[in-house]
C-alpha cells in the first residue's frame, strides 16, 4: 500500500483509540463511575431485611406493602406480586431489588434505565449467604455484607453443634395453615430443620403438600411447629382440641410450638434467630436410652 494512503489510515485509528480510552486513573465501568445507588426500592420482605442488615437502609426510599422488618422501613402500597412499573418509577429509583419477575417487571424497569437485582427464593442457607453478598456488592456495602455472612456462618455452626446427635432423626409437622399445608425437607425451611437433625413427615415431589388429618395422626410427629398462629389464630391449645390430636406424641409431651411465620417464610439474615429458637426446643426432647449411653 502506498505510504500516502497508509498514514491517513493510521492517524484515524489512533484518534479512535484515544477517544475510546478511559482517562488515566479513572475506572471505565459504568457502575463504578455512577457510585453506589442512592434510591433503592425493595419489593420483597426478604430483600428488605437483607438491605438493612448490610447497612443500606439509608439508601432505601420505598419498600413493598409486605415488608415489615425492621420497624423503620418506608412501607408503601407497592406490590411485589402485582408490580406496577409506573408506580415504582414514581420513587425515582436507581436500583430495584426483588425476588420475582412478575408481570414483566425486570424488562419494564430496564427499559426505563433502572438497574434490577433479582434474588429468587433460596433453597438453603448457602443461598442466603450468596444473596447477602450480592446485596452488599450492589449497594456499596461489600465489607459489611462479608462480615454479616461470617457472623452468620459462625453462629449457625455453633447452633448446629449444640444439638445432640440421635440414632434416628426427630420428625416434625410444620403447619402453614389450618388446612394442613406443610413443607417437605426439599424446601428452604425444611433444609433449616434438617440442619438440626429433624425430618418432615411430608414427602413427595410437591414441596408444599396438603396432608390429610389421618396421615398426620398416623405419622405421629415428635414435634409440631405452628406457622399459622399469626394468620389463623392457631395455638397449641386449639391443636390439642382437634379430634384425635390429643393422642399425638407432640401434644402429649407439650411439643407443639408457635414459630414466627414471617421469619419461617423468609430466607434472610433472621434465619439465625429461627435456628436458635428451634435448636433450643430440639435440645429439650429427651434422648433415648441408646442415645444417652456413652460410647464404648
Amino acid at each position: 500500500m502506498p505510504l500516502t494512503r497508509t498514514l491517513p489510515l493510521l492517524t484515524a485509528l489512533l484518534l479512535t483509540a484515544t477517544a475510546c480510552a478511559a482517562p488515566a486513573g479513572e475506572d471505565s465501568g459504568p457502575d463504578d463511575a455512577a457510585g453506589p445507588p442512592q434510591a433503592i426500592v425493595s419489593l420483597s420482605p426478604t430483600t428488605t431485611e437483607m438491605l438493612y442488615a448490610v447497612g443500606a437502609g439509608e439508601q432505601v426510599v420505598a419498600v413493598d406493602e409486605q415488608s415489615d422488618f425492621p420497624a423503620e422501613v418506608p412501607v408503601t402500597e407497592l406490590s411485589g406480586y402485582t408490580p406496577n412499573v409506573e408506580a415504582i418509577l414514581g420513587y425515582a429509583p436507581d436500583l430495584v431489588v426483588t425476588t420475582d419477575d412478575n408481570g414483566g417487571l425486570v424488562s419494564g424497569l430496564e427499559r426505563a434505565g433502572v438497574e434490577v437485582l433479582l434474588l429468587p427464593a433460596g433453597d438453603d442457607v448457602d443461598d442466603t449467604y450468596d444473596q447477602i453478598e450480592q446485596v452488599g456488592a450492589a449497594t456499596g456495602h461489600e465489607d459489611a455484607a462479608d462480615d454479616l455472612v461470617e457472623r452468620m456462618r459462625t453462629e449457625i455452626d455453633e447452633i448446629v453443634a449444640s444439638v445432640p446427635e440421635r440414632a434416628e432423626p426427630l420428625t416434625y409437622f410444620h403447619e402453614l395453615d389450618d388446612t394442613y399445608y406443610t413443607v417437605t425437607d426439599a424446601t428452604y425451611i425444611g433444609n433449616a430443620y434438617e440442619l438440626l437433625g429433624l425430618r418432615s413427615i411430608a414427602t413427595g415431589d410437591d414441596a408444599y403438600p396438603q396432608l390429610s388429618e389421618e396421615l398426620i395422626l398416623e405419622a405421629d410427629p415428635d414435634l409440631v411447629f405452628l406457622a399459622d398462629a399469626q394468620c389463623c389464630g392457631v395455638t397449641p391449645e386449639s391443636v390439642a382440641e382437634r379430634a384425635g390430636w390429643d393422642g399425638l406424641t407432640a401434644v402429649r409431651e407439650g411439643r407443639v410450638h408457635v414459630v414466627d411465620e414471617d421469619i419461617a417464610s423468609r430466607w434472610g439474615p433472621r434465619i439465625v434467630d429461627f435456628l436458635r429458637e428451634v435448636a433450643a426446643l430440639v435440645r429439650d426432647v429427651p434422648a433415648t436410652t441408646a442415645e444417652a449411653a456413652p460410647a464404648p
